[in-house]
Formats: C-alpha cells, structure tokens, sequence
C-alpha cells in the first residue's frame, strides 16, 4: 500500500499546479471567499464529462489541512452516482475495491459502520453500516437504535435516519429514511422495526434477508436503545419463513446464509413473545420500504449526519475532536455533489478538522448543505487513474486502507 499511495502521490503531482497562498494570484488558485485567502485549490482535473478533482490546502496554527474534492454536475447526462457495497450487507472491503468493481471515477468511504465488538465478547462484530441504505434503487438496510450507533456522538435534532441521497430526478439532498413494514399472519400484524440491521430496538421484530450475508444475527439483539454496551437480551426468538410459510423456529438468533427468497425473522423482547406464537407451516407475509420525509425515489443513500444546512452549520456541533474527516456537499439546489476527504499524511505537519470546523470548511468549497461521514482511519478518497484502475489519492492515516461498511461512487458512462 505504501508505494501504490507514493506513486499516486506522484501522478497528482505531475497532474496538478499549485497557486501562491498569499498575493499574486497565480494561475490555477481559486480562493474559496473574497474575504478570505486562506484556503487555496489546485487546477481542476477532468476525470470524466462534469466530473473534476482538485486538491486543497489551508493552514491552520496547529498545521496544514490538505484535502482532496470531487466535483460532480448531476445535471451531465453521462454521470451517475450510486453506493458502493460489498456483496453482503454484514461486510466490508476497501474503497478502491468497491470503486473497481463498479469502474467508478471516483470514491470516498461512506456510513460509520459496526467495527468492534469489545464490550459484547463473543458477538461477531458485522461490519455493517449504521445508518439506511439504498443502492440501484434497492433498500438494502434500515437505521439502527439512535444509542446503538458507532461514531462521534450524534449532535442535537440529528438520528441514524439522516442520509445523503440522489435521487432518480438527478438531485442530491439531505433526507431522513425511516423504515415502514408489517408481518402479517392470518390473525395478526406486527410492525416491522428491522431490516438486515445490526442492532433491534428493544421489544422489535427484525427482518433478515440473503443480503444480509454469513454473519450471525446474535448482535441484533445487544445493547439497548439508549446504550450500545448493555448486555445481550436473552427474551428472544427467530422463525424462517420460505415460500410464505414458517419454516423453521429457534430460540436464538442464527448464522449462516440466509437462501434467496426466505427471510429470517429475529425478535427481542416482546417481539420476541409474538415471534414464538407462529407454527411450522402457518402463512406470514412480510412487506417493508424505506420511506424519505421529502417527495422523490432515491436512487442511492447513505448514512451520516448533518453538518451543514443552507450554509449554516448545523447546533451543537463538536469543537474539540480533531480527526481526519470525510464529507459529501450539495450545492446549485441539488444539482452539484462534493465528495471531499482529508489527507492524513505523516510527518507533513498536517492536522485534521473538527466536526464544526468541517462545516465550516464545506461551506467555504461552495456546499449549502453538507454530512459528516465516517473519518479517522476509514477517510480514503479514490479516483481511476490513467489506465482504468482505482488509485488511492490520500494518506489513509492507518497507513493502508481501512475495509468500510459502503462508499460514495460517481460512474461515467463515458
């Protein structure tokens, strides 16, 4: 990984021509205010029809902040944008991996996801993302507990349920995604308050497809929905319903592939209680969607929360965590996307961003609203390098790519 990064550090070099911080206004520097000469960028570079990457650079008196930008016009009949997943919901794999195997222009890490698993010893961590997901269309995940979420805490009036999303209109916006289902039998109907989720809330009923993956359902019932770290819940159930019918009951969550066209129920609690009311044989039916508080299909989310929201940023936001950050930006009422990472090169006298410093940061690149996605050691920012492949462009501050939950993906049909 090391000298794939320096020969990308190299490319970008040769690629890009840097302005003068201070006076001249050299050719190839765009400042990101009037009033303010700080932050300079690079020349931008044409990846594919309205598609350019440029670099950033801006000082700060505990360092330099060195970052990478995708600037993505929507409105180009040749470029969409999509979420970028392994094979299984309960998986992970690295950003340039999942940017190859779509042939993406470019990418950058997306949702905190389920990392570890230290304070439930034992229970599998899933790899799974924390927030919904939709890709191609495709609900592939709800949200999980607001308490059973991983990364820095949620700021004020924010939830699991926030998301970036573009939808099929070819518009990027901030949205919530809740999830809306039922399991119906003959004589009853329950809500649905899972899909291929790593967490239920508590009392819930969880629905587990073969998206889901190998991975054991065992997490989905750890923790509450206040505290990540309470004990596993040992009330519970799960029943697989094939062909419509109950196939199979057990008194714990299971592991394994789940066959296409089953689905595995898992309950807690009282969810539990009604889950262990079902019988071999007896008719179920399942339905579920994500469902957005503003009008329009999406075609791709993905989780995070809100920094910015039209060019204010966002109550309460940190100002004491600096880490190396990952943000997606809407700017020209939905028509513009920044896809943005920091570098986390050693020994370059670089630093990282706080979580209100980042919204500053996005408003001054041009977004009116921006996320804050997973950062730290998951920040990587990928673009497809002259010959086709994907090409790590920043210093993944773990020095190698960290395998993620999902990414943010720009194809080309050019």
């Amino acid at each position: 990984m090391r000298q794939r990064l320096g020969k990308v550090r190299t490319t970008a070099a040769v690629a890009v021509t840097w302005g003068v911080l201070v006076g001249g206004g050299a050719v190839g520097t765009t400042r990101a205010a009037a009033a303010d000469d700080t932050l300079t960028r690079s020349s931008p570079v044409r990846l594919a029809p309205g598609v350019t990457y440029t670099e950033f650079r801006m000082p700060l008196p505990r360092g330099i902040v060195h970052g990478h930008l995708l600037t993505v016009d929507l409105a180009a009949p040749e470029v969409s944008v999509d979420l970028l997943h392994p094979a299984a919901v309960a998986a992970r794999a690295p950003v340039s991996e999942l940017a190859g195997a779509r042939d993406a222009v470019g990418a950058v890490n997306g949702d905190f996801f389920n990392i570890s698993e230290a304070q439930h010893p034992g229970v599998a961590a899933t790899g799974s993302a924390v927030g919904p997901e939709v890709s191609s269309g495709r609900d592939l995940k709800g949200p999980v507990p607001d308490g059973q979420r991983f990364g820095p805490a949620l700021p004020p009036g924010a939830t699991t349920k926030d998301v970036l999303g573009i939808g099929y209109d070819h518009r990027a916006r901030l949205d919530r995604l809740a999830l809306r289902g039922t399991v119906r039998t003959p004589g009853s109907a329950w809500p649905l308050r899972g899909l291929n989720q790593y967490a239920l809330p508590e009392g819930g009923i969880g629905a587990y497809t073969a998206r889901w993956g190998q991975v054991s359902r065992e997490r989905a019932v750890c923790g509450t929905d206040t505290d990540r770290g309470a004990g596993c819940d040992t009330d519970t159930a799960e029943v697989t319903i094939r062909g419509g019918r109950v196939a199979e009951t057990a008194g714990r969550p299971g592991a394994g592939e789940i066959e296409p066209g089953a689905v595995v129920l898992v309950g807690r609690e009282e969810g539990a209680r009604r889950l262990r009311t079902l019988h071999v044989g007896e008719r179920v039916r399942i339905s579920s969607r994500l469902v957005g508080r503003l009008p329009g299909r999406l075609r791709c989310a993905v989780g995070g929360f809100p920094v910015l929201r039209h060019g204010r940023p966002a109550d309460g936001l940190d100002t004491a965590a600096v880490t190396m950050r990952t943000s997606a930006g809407i700017a020209d009422r939905g028509r513009t996307l920044f896809l943005m990472a920091l570098d986390g090169e050693k020994e370059q006298h670089q630093t990282g961003l706080t979580v209100r410093e980042l919204a500053d940061l996005m408003a001054r690149l041009g977004a009116r609203d921006a996320m804050d996605l997973d950062g730290g050691g998951s920040t990587t920012f990928v673009t497809r390098d002259q010959d086709g492949a994907p090409q790590v462009r920043n210093h993944p501050t773990d020095g190698k790519e960290r395998p993620v939950a999902n990414a943010v993906g720009v194809l080309s049909a050019d």
